[in-house]
């Protein structure tokens, strides 16, 4: 099961046998025999290209499934001899201001050495998704104030206020006391419809009676800085991140939405890793 997880993760035979330490043909020849034990092929193979077949499609969530309950037993083992080990895998938004995370995985690193720590960056709509099929182990969030994660447990960790930001000349660059009407006929670069970055500006709006122009619709906020310093738009982003983006100006706003940071983890046991993970930080994993 590991070779055909390595497989359908390279499309490549030759770099999944260099993934997984073994020499190509014993890869091939354990893939080939677990296809006649199953009944069926699990890739298309040509010489240009491998994928995965409908039947290695309907087998490849089971068996990541089969791998990660296995390394959960491996672990649990591991805990209960006193020693934490297994993988932490954690998600996060690009704009997570409330924890240091880089300084905190260090710390978590140099403290369990075992664990193999990995990192997605993704919406926070996704991440509480994939935290929810045990995907992911933890997860750091941005939402609105009106919003609670459903389905995993959490904590919230910081509370803060959007800011506008603008390029070095702009007409409001030297404003004190601004709202949302003032800025309803610049051009804007925003998060993308639908996602909970984008739903903090867009409730803040519909409140003051705001219509505005979403120009620019951009997932990765230091490119949102770069159209924002070329004067194409203005954006709106925590104020505790604005200070990470050199060449623009921050605007405080007297109705500025508001941000939620949380952290959230699975509802079900979390393993030992995110356990210690959790312990690292200051918090229970039984709180909610």
């Amino acid at each position: 099961m590991r070779y055909v997880v390595a497989v359908a993760e390279t499309s490549n035979f030759t770099r999944a046998a260099e993934q997984c330490l073994v020499v190509q043909s014993a890869l091939s020849h354990q893939i080939a025999r677990l296809e006649r034990e199953l009944g069926a092929r699990l890739f298309d193979r040509t010489s240009r290209r491998v994928r995965l077949t409908p039947a290695g499609e309907a087998f490849l969530p089971a068996a990541r499934q089969a791998l990660d309950a296995a390394d959960r037993a491996r672990a649990e083992v591991a805990a209960a001899a006193g020693e934490i080990r297994g993988r932490l895998t954690i998600g996060a938004i690009p704009t997570v201001t409330a924890v240091d995370l880089p300084a905190a995985l260090k710390r978590f690193h140099l403290r369990y050495r075992e664990v193999r720590i990995s990192l997605r960056s993704g919406s926070s709509d996704e991440l509480t998704e994939r935290v929810r099929q045990g995907t992911l182990d933890a997860a750091f969030l941005g939402l609105s104030p009106s919003v609670r994660p459903k389905g995993v447990r959490g904590h919230e960790l910081a509370r803060g206020d959007l800011v506008a930001m603008v390029a070095p000349g702009h007409p409001l660059a030297d404003e004190e006391d601004v709202d949302l009407c003032r800025l309803a006929d610049e051009p804007f670069v925003d998060f993308p419809p639908g996602t909970a970055a984008r739903a903090q500006t867009d409730e803040a709006f519909a409140a003051a009676g705001v219509r505005r122009e979403v120009a620019f619709e951009i997932t990765a906020p230091d490119f949102m800085a770069r159209l924002i310093r070329q004067g194409l738009a203005i954006g709106m982003l925590p104020a505790a991140f604005a200070d990470e983006l050199p060449g623009l100006l921050s605007i405080r706003l007297s109705d500025a939405p508001a941000r939620v940071e949380h952290l959230i983890w699975s509802r079900f046991r979390p393993s030992p890793a995110a356990t210690a993970f959790l312990s690292t930080l200051g918090i229970a994993a039984g709180d909610h």
